[in-house]
């Protein structure tokens, strides 16, 4: 059945857009390592989610997705890499670009598996590539996971299944072309559509999604996944706070949203605590948004608010002492 799925997805990459397109997967070094705090046993490997990229711009202006995480976890002895998949498309579509740059890594390393970090739609972009090659992947982290949708990406479905009417999905692809572009891309290898990833991050889609592609998502509205599944380890953390910093240009936005997520808050803005949950919860009540929990906007978060650069350089160790 996974071959199948895997096929099908192929087979929309070839209906009207390129398949030659580069892998472009980066590792990250830092200048000197300080520590093996970080050193895990086989590469680390993240993913962004919707409207993400590996890196826009170039020193000193540039702007990491993961702002400053990467290079401390280098410098802390990980082998870790950064993916670029297409910034709006569907999980299975990105799924497919991330399988081809996981099968580079491996065979430039010399490791047999991965540790996959996604991030909201990075996170059923990683348990696709763990359905369809799992014996090449050690664990999966979901952080703030569209698991279960975001009633955001609900809304702006309208019934008759357009993202934003026509003319916003052609605003929405301009949108991811100029991502991939702005990293130095060729856009046309990198192929946008806004009405999938739409589907995919909505409610009813993800639901669809999890009956092909179960493994860690819990079976109850709001509770634990299975921590281990094929020989992968499944765990997950997420935020519950929209507004944590005004200086922060997003916070409005993610302020406005999570009256949509939620009434009741309980959500970082884009994705609810429960539609996060998978695998073993690490910690699902963070007080970030959904941009804190990649240290975005350039590490604005709330004053007393743990450093997102800490818990990933203490995932990591945890990854090191499962023997991961």
């Amino acid at each position: 059945m996974q071959k199948l799925i895997r096929c099908l997805a192929l087979s929309m990459l070839a209906m009207g857009v390129s398949t030659s397109y580069a892998s472009n997967t980066t590792q990250v070094r830092g200048n000197t390592v300080v520590s093996t705090y970080a050193k895990t046993k086989y590469p680390m490997v993240f993913v962004h989610g919707v409207a993400g990229f590996s890196r826009v711009g170039s020193d000193p202006l540039g702007v990491d997705y993961w702002h400053q995480i990467l290079p401390d976890l280098a410098r802390n002895g990980a082998n870790v890499w950064t993916t670029r998949l297409s910034p709006f498309n569907s999980n299975e579509i990105r799924g497919e670009q991330l399988a081809q740059q996981v099968e580079e890594i491996i065979a430039i390393t010399g490791q047999p598996k991965v540790n996959l970090i996604g991030h909201s739609q990075g996170g059923p972009t990683i348990r696709y590539v763990a359905g369809i090659m799992p014996s090449k992947v050690a664990s999966l982290t979901s952080v703030s996971g569209t698991h279960k949708g975001s009633p955001v990406a609900s809304l702006i479905m309208n019934v008759d299944g357009t993202f934003l009417g026509t003319a916003g999905a052609a605003v929405v692809n301009f949108f991811s072309g100029a991502i991939t572009w702005s990293q130095g891309l060729d856009p046309k290898s990198y192929p946008h559509d806004a009405l999938a990833a739409g589907r995919s991050i909505s409610v009813e889609g993800s639901k669809q999604f999890n009956t092909r592609f179960p493994m860690g998502v819990p079976t109850t509205s709001c509770g634990e996944g299975a921590y281990q599944d094929k020989g992968i380890y499944m765990y997950s953390f997420s935020g519950t706070q929209a507004l944590t910093n005004i200086l922060d240009p997003l916070d409005p936005l993610f302020t406005a949203t999570s009256l949509i997520v939620d009434i009741k808050g309980d959500n970082d803005g884009m994705v609810s605590r429960c539609s996060a949950k998978f695998g073993r919860t690490i910690r699902d009540n963070l007080p970030w948004n959904h941009a804190d929990e990649v240290n975005q906007v350039l590490g604005l978060k709330s004053l007393f608010a743990p450093d997102p650069i800490d818990i990933y350089r203490q995932h990591a160790n945890r990854l090191k002492l499962q023997g991961l």
